[in-house]
């Protein structure tokens, strides 16, 4: 079952932006991530939720998109997430260590999956414009954006090529593609 999941944790781009995500859903999403472990038990992480078209629109001029798509800029309106999870940093608790956002981020996404969303981990923000827009105090560091909402896009693994070229793609379909190396060239 777990893999399954993984399977279909993919990063989506374009959603059903008018499937509105309940605030309950986002908060059961937030507390798998307060469930997971924590680098030290820290547990340094907080979430700014959104599921509002006038906070998602301030979120999402700060974010950059698929960076290997060099022609795209980012969904478009209409096919915007439709919620947001910033996660900040809380620096009052000292120092959070690195892993945690990935740990957090991944138990966050496969429950999305598990209730039929998608989403996206998203790194290039502006993130002295998005603290701004947010309001957020000063001890918040941002570290991650996670997009969240109903996928509209068809996410594929493929085998990677002979050049070994990790780029992703979509194709005249806009579906997209995403390669893999093989198991075995993972293990030593």
């Amino acid at each position: 079952m777990i893999k399954e999941f993984i399977l279909k944790n993919r990063s989506y781009r374009r959603f059903y932006e008018d499937k509105t995500i309940e605030m309950d859903t986002l908060r059961e999403l937030v507390d798998l991530a307060r469930l997971s472990p924590s680098g030290a038990n820290r547990q340094g992480l907080k979430y700014f939720i959104s599921n509002t078209k006038e906070k998602n629109d301030k979120i999402y001029d700060c974010l950059g998109w698929a960076g290997y798509l060099k022609d795209w800029s980012g969904p478009e309106e209409g096919e915007r997430p439709s919620a947001y999870l910033v996660v900040v940093s809380d620096t009052s608790l000292g120092v959070t260590l690195p892993q945690d956002e990935g740990i957090a981020g991944q138990s966050i996404l496969l429950g999305a999956v598990e209730k039929g969303l998608g989403g996206c981990f998203i790194k290039n923000i502006n993130k002295k414009k998005l603290a701004e827009a947010l309001n957020l105090d000063e001890r918040y560091e941002i570290t991650l954006v996670l997009a969240l909402g109903y996928p509209k896009e068809e996410v594929v693994i493929e085998s990677m090529n002979e050049n070994g070229d990790i780029k992703y793609w979509r194709d005249e379909n806009a579906v997209h593609h995403v390669p893999k190396r093989e198991l075995d060239d993972l293990i030593l």
